[in-house]
C-alpha cells in the first residue's frame, strides 16, 4: 500500500478508529501490530512470517543479553547482529555476490555456471533488519532495558516507519508504546499539516519530475543534450528530496495521529556548507545509526589518529551505500561521499595558512559534490553513469536540443524554495489550524487534498526509498 491512494486512506482510518476504540493500551498495541503485518502484507504476505520471525529472534537476544553473565553477553550480542545481518545478506546481496564471484572466476580463467537464485527482496529490510540491530547494542551497553515481546514487535512492524524509516530506536520508541498515548489539538494539526504537505512534495512535485523529465533522461543520456543532462541532475537532487522528505513527513505525521512522536528526518540538507554537516541534515535517523553503530561502535570512530580516522569515515560511507543496494553505483556513491568527509576533516585539521572559503562558496561545493554522487546513485550502471558524465563535459557528442519544458524547471525552482523556506511556517500553520474549529479543519484539509489530487500525475509511482 502506498502512502498517497485510496487504498491506503481507508485503511488508515479504519485502523485509527479500531485503535482508539480500543479498551486498553495493551489491545491498542495488539490491534496496531495486527494492522501492521496486514499493511506489510498487502505487499508480499510470504515475507510477513521473515519481519515476525526477525523481531522475535532480536526480542530472544535481548533478554538474554539482560539476564546472562558479563562473560557471555559479547558472544550473546555478535550472534544476534551476525542474525541480523545474515538475514539482510541473503536477501539483498545472494545474487549480487555470487554474480561478481561467476566474473572473477572468469577473468581468472575459471569459468563456471554458478546458479542464481533470483532472491525477491523484502521490501524495507534494510530498515528493520537496521532497527534489530541498534536494539540488541542498545541492550548490551545498557542503554535501554530488555522489553516486552508485544513491545520489540510493534517497534519493528509498526507500519509508519516500517518500510521506509526513519529508523526510531527502541530508547525513543518503547517507553512511548508503555505508556498511555494521548492526542491533543497541537498534535492533531501538526500531524494533518504534515501529511498534506508530504503528499504535495510527493504526488506533485517528485513524481511529476520523475515520470515528465527525470527518468526518462536517465533511461537514454545519449539522446540528450548536455543541458538536459545538468537539468536532470539538478531535477533528480530535487526529486529524492521531495520523495524521501515526504514520506518521512507523511510517516511522523501518521504516528502522530495514533499519540506517538518520531523524530525529525530531514533538516533542509541542501544549505549544508559541508559534507558533515549535510549528513547531520540528510536521512537524520540513517546517518545517527552508521555514526553510533558503524563508525564509532564497529570502527573506532576518530580513536587512533588521523589515517584511522579517514581509514573509518571511507569504510562508514563505503558500507552504507551498499546498504542501499547491491549495485557497484551505490558503493560509488558512498565513496564519494566519504572520499569528501577525509578532505574536509584534512582540509580543517590543516588549514592554518589558507584563507578559509566563504559560506557561500561552502554551500554551492557542498550541493554540488551531493549532486555529483546523485548521478552514480540513480544510474541504473557505473557505465551509465560514466556515458551521463561524459554527455556533460564532451556535450559535442550528443545533440544540442533541450527538452526540458518550463514545467520541469519551474518545479525544479519550486522544489528548491521549499526546501529553503523558513522552517517556522508549518509549525505557524499548525497554530492556526488548532484555532478553527473541528469543521473548518476538515473542510481546509479536505480542500488541500483535493486540490493536490487535481494537479498531481496520473498514478503514483513508489517512494523511491521502498526499494531499500
Amino acid at each position: 500500500m502506498l502512502f498517497p491512494t485510496l487504498t491506503f486512506g481507508l485503511f488508515f482510518l479504519v485502523t485509527f478508529a479500531v485503535v482508539w476504540a480500543a479498551p486498553s493500551n495493551e489491545w491498542r498495541k495488539l490491534l496496531l501490530l495486527v494492522a501492521s503485518w496486514y499493511f506489510y502484507g498487502a505487499w508480499d504476505w510470504r515475507f510477513v512470517p521473515l519481519l515476525i520471525l526477525s523481531a522475535l529472534g532480536n526480542w530472544a537476544v535481548g533478554r538474554a543479553l539482560a539476564s546472562e553473565r558479563t562473560h557471555v553477553k559479547k558472544s550473546i550480542l555478535l550472534a544476534g547482529v551476525a542474525l541480523n545481518l545474515a538475514v539482510l545478506a541473503f536477501f539483498k546481496y545472494f545474487d549480487f555476490f555470487v554474480d561478481q564471484l561467476a566474473g572473477t572466476l572468469t577473468l581468472l580463467g575459471f569459468e563456471r555456471d554458478i546458479p542464481m537464485l533470483q532472491v525477491i527482496l523484502p521490501i524495507g529490510i534494510s530498515f528493520f533488519t537496521f532497527q534489530g540491530i541498534s536494539y540488541v547494542v542498545d541492550v548490551y551497553r545498557g542503554r535501554v532495558p530488555a522489553a516486552r515481546l508485544l513491545d520489540i514487535l510493534l517497534l519493528m512492524s509498526f507500519f509508519p516507519h516500517l518500510v521506509a524509516g526513519p529508523i526510531v530506536r527502541a530508547a525513543d520508541l518503547v517507553p512511548q508504546f508503555q505508556a498511555k498515548p494521548k492526542l491533543d489539538r497541537s498534535m492533531v494539526s501538526m500531524a494533518l499539516l504534515l501529511i498534506v504537505w508530504g503528499l504535495f512534495k510527493k504526488a506533485v512535485v517528485a513524481s511529476t519530475l520523475a515520470v515528465d523529465f527525470v527518468d526518462p533522461v536517465f533511461a537514454d543520456a545519449t539522446s540528450h543534450s548536455a543541458i538536459d543532462l545538468v537539468i536532470a541532475a539538478y531535477g533528480y537532487a530535487v526529486q529524492i528530496y521531495c520523495d524521501f522528505s515526504a514520506y518521512s513527513d507523511m510517516a511522523i505525521g501518521l504516528a502522530a495521529l495514533f499519540g506517538y512522536r518520531f523524530p525529525r528526518n530531514f533538516n533542509q540538507p541542501y544549505r549544508a556548507r559541508s559534507l558533515q554537516d549535510f549528513w547531520r541534515r540528510w536521512h537524520i535517523s540513517l546517518s545517527q545509526w552508521l555514526r553510533d553503530y558503524l563508525y564509532i561502535e564497529a570502527l573506532g570512530g576518530n580513536r587512533g589518529g588521523e589515517l584511522k580516522t579517514y581509514r573509518n569515515l571511507m569504510l562508514t560511507m563505503l558500507l552504507g551505500g551498499l546498504w542501499h543496494g547491491a549495485n557497484w553505483t551505490f558503493v560509488i556513491w558512498g565513496g564519494i561521499h566519504g572520499g569528501a568527509l577525509a578532505i574536509e576533516r584534512w582540509w580543517g585539521e590543516h588549514k592554518t595558512a589558507r584563507k578559509p572559503l566563504s559560506d557561500r562558496a561552502r554551500l554551492i561545493l557542498t550541493f554540488h559534490v551531493v549532486v555529483l554522487a546523485w548521478i552514480f546513485f540513480r544510474a541504473p550502471s557505473f557505465g551509465d553513469a560514466m556515458t551521463y558524465l561524459g554527455g556533460i563535459v564532451m556535450p559535442w557528442r550528443a545533440t544540442w536540443a533541450v527538452t526540458a519544458t518550463p514545467l520541469v524547471i519551474a518545479l525544479i525552482g519550486l522544489g528548491l524554495a521549499m526546501h529553503a523556506a523558513p522552517q517556522r511556517w508549518l509549525s505557524d500553520g499548525a497554530i492556526r489550524l488548532q484555532r478553527m474549529p473541528a469543521w473548518q479543519v476538515a473542510a481546509v484539509v479536505l480542500v488541500l487534498m483535493l486540490t493536490i489530487d487535481a494537479m498531481r500525475f496520473e498514478g503514483v509511482a513508489p517512494f523511491i526509498y521502498y526499494r531499500f
